[in-house]
């Protein structure tokens, strides 16, 4: 422990400091004690970080991940405040050198602490996989050496081992030494075996003092874990079979953490049972990659961020995909398609942060190779409205009276023209090309997207009072009212192909409404909650009971002029995607228990189709269930995350065709792009997203916008295509961006 430096707080959340334990990159760990008496290590984090809300978000996952852990050989959670204005997370207090420093100063260690290190580690991950977690950095400085026993700290890069990512956006987080293939390779698709090839790596380092794959460079590092043939010299005997099948290649081919507890309990306990261990004098010299120079390692390797006996670190650094190349894996057990690239890409690797390379797989790859190569895309020219340039505005206005606030800003689009709603009017017409406004429509502060376009009329939402809610019909070229109707205020309007469908003001029917502003026909509503809706351009209504509504099981009914004729009745809790062939198309959840909990998504396994005629239900199950929130478009329903975890599954078979974790959190829905063969997202902050729509390899990504207005954090995103220009919201902000990505 170091004293407090000058800035540093005198006491955090009730916690006295008593000084430094480590700090790294994203923060400072102190050593607190409570009134109590209590010692905790308080993890502060910078503040520059505290400003990102992006950044807040993974730090309140990392303080749920560590909470989720609770066992001897791990530190727990005692107290955390991430809405603080530094925020921080306190862990109970464990006194002890770290691995790393133990080894450095005494030297590796012995047969029968050997043992007891690696059965503690095997029972320490075995905690963290049971509470659903890939703890992700194993190494030296992240486990703590005490009278009782190992410790494993920091679960600040963990991840949900469901793809649920709990890191950062956009980076790639570890210690090249000790980091498995996979992780490398993709390092958001990581399952509980990366931990055990970890663990393999992190005993050798134990019972030599080097690491099996150190080399003179981080590149050099990770081509030799993915690549080359670890290096066991010095390892005894007993413990060598234990490490080689923990640092097989292939994810498969490792042992079960059961597995290895049995055999590291069979090692001998007595140290005179065990082989010499040698200590070398100087560092290991390891072999390089073809054509690399080979020079002497620096040890000890992945020594961590100098958090000795805290029970946080906090290093990370960005990371981008590369273009890929076969290669072989140890035993040849697989062929990897990896390329080892230093353009771009850093990987978190000591203490101080050293740039290096990193290794990606399968289908992803960087935006200059993806220009060549994904679709096809850049071939032909972009469509993009005439005198497109890249353009950003505010959706605001001033104007007085109380604001309005839906919550749903965005914009629609029909025939090359865009019409967005914000906040200081209803709606107004924006140039595509320059995101001039053309017109602006209404004058009390509201915030909600327009309807939608068609025959020439632009239809909004109006709230002239508390009491009433209507739509208007504009005229698209001028945003003149061309028609109005007042409307239920418990239920949307929506368009279909006959026109505009919504229900009466009373709530007592369903009305159908021409371009003129005609009414072509009524329906009586029934005695249930019900809203209009139109899977397939088609006139729908969906009810539920009125005592119950969202309880009881959903009935869909097709809404003609003159009554409704009742069609299917669907789970409670079924979510209507759209249509496909006709056919409306729902998700059936895998549970319909109401739950509060911030943050929850429900999961749902199977896909309902209903035939329109029959009432006819057609149950296709999904190969897993999936959360998130669902969209169809074209034949595929898309899963997207709060994490930022896409899944894209054929509406036709539930097949599962292919699924991407990005580390873009709080995703849009997906708008598709058949000319370029891509999925494209925005997300809360303005970064844009672009996946391959056969693949689901990241194409290309944006940084995020520099300032998107001050309802990011509350505002859902929005992005759609204007020909082939992107335009998309984010917080009261619309911009427009090329196809091509960032220049």
């Amino acid at each position: 422990m170091t004293p407090l430096s000058t800035g540093d707080p005198e006491s955090i959340g009730g916690y006295t400091l008593l000084g430094r334990l480590g700090s790294g990159g994203m923060g400072v760990v102190y050593l607190g004690v409570s009134a109590s008496g209590r010692q905790v290590a308080v993890k502060v984090v910078h503040g520059p970080y505290a400003e990102e809300e992006e950044f807040r978000t993974r730090f309140r996952q990392e303080i749920a991940a560590a909470r989720k852990v609770s066992g001897a050989f791990t530190a727990p959670v005692v107290d955390a405040d991430p809405d603080a204005d530094r925020p921080w997370m306190a862990t109970l207090h464990v006194p002890g050198l770290s691995l790393a420093e133990t080894v450095e100063r005494d030297g590796p260690l012995s047969g029968r602490d050997l043992r007891a290190l690696g059965l503690g580690l095997t029972e320490a991950l075995r905690d963290i996989h049971r509470a659903g977690l890939v703890h992700r950095d194993l190494k030296p400085s992240n486990v703590l050496m005490t009278g009782d026993g190992p410790r494993v700290i920091d679960f600040g890069i963990s991840r949900a081992s469901d793809n649920q990512s709990l890191t950062t956006t956009g980076r790639m987080i570890g210690t090249p030494p000790f980091m498995s293939p996979e992780q490398l390779a993709s390092p958001r698709d990581v399952t509980p075996a990366s931990d055990v090839f970890s663990l393999g790596s992190l005993l050798v380092f134990a019972a030599v003092g080097t690491g099996p794959f150190d080399a003179d460079s981080p590149y050099i590092t990770g081509y030799q874990v993915v690549f080359g043939t670890p290096d066991l010299d010095g390892v005894p005997e007993a413990l060598r079979g234990v490490v080689e099948r923990c640092l097989d290649k292939d994810p498969a081919a490792r042992p079960e953490l059961t597995a290895v507890h049995r055999m590291l309990r069979a090692l001998p306990e007595s140290d005179a049972a065990a082989s010499p261990v040698p200590r070398p004098t100087r560092p290991r010299v390891r072999p390089a990659s073809p054509g690399a120079a080979t020079t002497p390692s620096t040890a000890p390797t992945g020594s961590g961020s100098g958090t000795s006996r805290s029970t946080t670190s906090t290093t990370s650094t960005t990371s981008t995909s590369t273009s890929t190349e076969p290669g072989t894996g140890t035993g040849g057990r697989r062929r990897a398609r990896l390329l080892l690239t230093g353009l771009g890409v850093a990987l978190a690797v000591t203490a101080l942060g050293v740039g290096a390379g990193a290794f990606v797989s399968g289908p992803d790859t960087t935006a200059a190779a993806s220009r060549t190569t994904a679709s096809g895309a850049t071939a032909r020219t972009a469509s993009l409205p005439a005198g497109w340039r890249p353009w950003q505005r505010a959706l605001r206005h001033d104007a007085k009276g109380v604001p309005l606030d839906y919550g749903r800003p965005g914009c629609v689009t029909r025939g090359g023209a865009l019409f967005c709603g914000g906040t200081g009017f209803t709606a107004a017409r924006i140039d595509a090309a320059s995101g001039r406004t053309l017109w602006r429509f209404g004058t009390r502060p509201q915030e909600v997207q327009p309807i939608g376009v068609r025959d020439g009329l632009v239809y909004v939402y109006e709230d002239p009072d508390d009491d009433v809610r209507r739509v208007v019909a504009l005229d698209a070229a001028t945003g003149h009212r061309r028609w109005q109707r007042d409307i239920s205020k418990s239920a949307d309007a929506v368009l279909y192909d006959g026109g505009l469908l919504v229900m009466s003001a009373d709530s007592s029917s369903f009305r159908a409404y021409g371009p003129a502003g005609e009414e072509l026909w009524q329906a009586p509503a029934l005695d249930e909650y019900c809203a209009p809706s139109a899977p397939g351009g088609v006139p729908y209504a969906l009810c539920s009971n009125g005592s119950e509504p969202g309880r009881a099981p959903v009935e869909l009914l097709r809404l003609r002029p003159g009554g409704l004729t009742a069609t299917a009745t669907l789970p409670r809790k079924a979510e209507l995607l759209g249509a496909v062939g006709g056919h409306p198309l729902f998700l059936a959840p895998q549970t319909a228990k109401d739950v509060y909990e911030a943050g929850y998504e429900r999961p749902y396994n199977a896909l309902l189709r209903v035939a329109p005629e029959t009432g006819q239900v057609t149950r296709t199950p999904l190969a897993r269930p999936l959360t998130g929130a669902a969209t169809l478009v074209d034949g595929v329903v898309y899963f997207v995350r709060s994490d930022g975890s896409v899944t894209a599954v054929s509406a036709d078979s539930g097949r599962r065709l292919w699924q991407k974790v990005t580390d873009v959190e709080s995703l849009s829905a997906p708008v598709v792009s058949a000319a370029y063969g891509r999925v494209y997202f925005s997300n809360r902050f303005g970064r844009l997203l672009a996946l391959d729509r056969r693949t689901g390899a990241e194409v290309w990504r944006t940084s995020a916008l520099d300032d998107p207005g001050d309802k990011a954090q509350g505002c859902p995103p929005h992005v759609l295509l204007v020909r082939d220009a992107i335009v998309a919201t984010a917080g009261d902000t619309v911009f427009s961006r090329s196809p091509d990505g960032p220049s």
